[in-house]
């Protein structure tokens, strides 16, 4: 009798998703918060611009910019991270990356080579240039930062910013990182978005072609079933909606950037990525985390989209109070990870939540040809 009943159970969640799946996508809904980052700790002022990825070996790291004396853009900026074995539950002190004394060092967005485990961490020196790191020992250590300013930069461009948030690595092998750029000496008056990539393993890195100029600027991208990439960008113009561009050429080339009405935001970064696969997992499903309030940085929003980023149809409060930049990671238990700037930036705050807590069991049905 009590098989029956789990059996029944069970057939009911599936119904309630409309196709059958993977057993772990159906415990009871969890839902995880603590602060990896707050104001005032260590000596910094502020921390801000969160970072995820996971590690090959599947340590989750997590960087951030540590703003030494004031919670500015500019000035005495370090590069922090902290370490978790156990897919973001339990996490390291925090270690310094890279400082450099009064300057801004910052805008982390890493990637990894899934073939051998490195590490790549490009950032950011004073918004100028162009720095590489990378580890080979699961984040523990770095080596110092090589200038590749002239092999990602138009030189015209007079700001740069790598991310914030992670890098991707294409099936092909490509390691490829979302970027932005001022196309005019002036601040903020002419932005753009722009990939630029390694074919070497790390070795060699180039530039691809700048998107619609003062279209958009800071920005992530997640490879799509079909092989293309999809970026997913900060508005510019008072769009107040996320931006989007798909390359058909793995980054060197970008279609017209769209805005999209369903996808309000109120000008901030953004978070996407890749979930599940359906060549490895059920179905497709690509997540996107942003401020959903197109008035303020508020009200942290998880949504999902089966059909490669066309529409979002499911979606799911994180926060109703302050909120800004993110960056998503899935952990090594399938959990998903979002951290994120609350509480009006004096934390940078860990959400761990599963497939249960984020769908509700409310998924659609498959469709034909998905």
């Amino acid at each position: 009798m009590r098989r029956a009943l789990i059996l029944a159970t069970g057939c009911s969640l599936l119904l309630l998703c409309g196709r059958a799946a993977d057993a772990e996508e159906f415990p009871v809904p969890v839902f995880e918060q603590q602060a990896l980052f707050t104001s005032g700790a260590g000596g910094y002022h502020t921390y801000r611009i969160p970072s995820l990825i996971v590690t090959k070996r599947g340590t989750v790291l997590a960087f951030c910019e540590a703003r030494k004396n004031d919670a500015s853009d500019l000035g005495d900026v370090d590069l922090m991270l902290r370490r978790s074995a156990d897919s973001g539950q339990t996490w390291s002190k925090p270690q310094l990356v890279h400082g450099d004394a009064e300057h801004t060092i910052g805008n982390p967005c890493p990637v990894v080579d899934r073939k051998s485990g490195t590490i790549w961490l490009p950032l950011c020196r004073d918004n100028k240039r162009v720095l590489m790191m990378k580890s080979t020992d699961d984040g523990l250590t770095w080596n110092q930062p090589n200038d590749i300013t002239s092999d990602v930069m138009n030189p015209k461009w007079h700001w740069v910013g790598t991310g914030p948030g992670h890098g991707i690595q294409l099936a092909s092998g490509r390691l490829l990182i979302p970027c932005w750029a001022d196309a005019t000496p002036k601040l903020g008056e002419i932005q753009l978005s722009y990939a630029f990539f390694s074919d070497d393993a790390g070795k060699s890195w180039k530039f691809g072609d700048a998107m619609d100029a003062n279209a958009s600027d800071e920005c992530e991208a997640v490879e799509l079933a079909d092989g293309s990439i999809y970026m997913n960008m900060r508005s510019r113009q008072g769009k107040r909606q996320r931006a989007s561009a798909i390359s058909k050429d793995e980054g060197q080339t970008w279609s017209p950037v769209k805005f999209d009405a369903r996808l309000p935001e109120p000008s901030v970064q953004g978070s996407v990525i890749r979930w599940t696969h359906a060549k490895e997992q059920v179905r497709n499903r690509v997540l996107l985390a942003t401020p959903a309030d197109p008035k303020a940085r508020r009200r942290m929003t998880v949504r999902i989209s089966y059909d490669e980023c066309r529409t979002w149809p499911l979606s799911k409060v994180v926060d109703e109070g302050p909120a800004a930049y993110s960056d998503l990671a899935v952990a090594p238990d399938s959990g998903i990870l979002l951290l994120y700037e609350s509480h009006a930036y004096k934390r940078l705050t860990l959400v761990r939540f599963n497939h249960a807590w984020l769908t509700d069991y409310k998924e659609p049905p498959i469709k034909d040809g998905e």
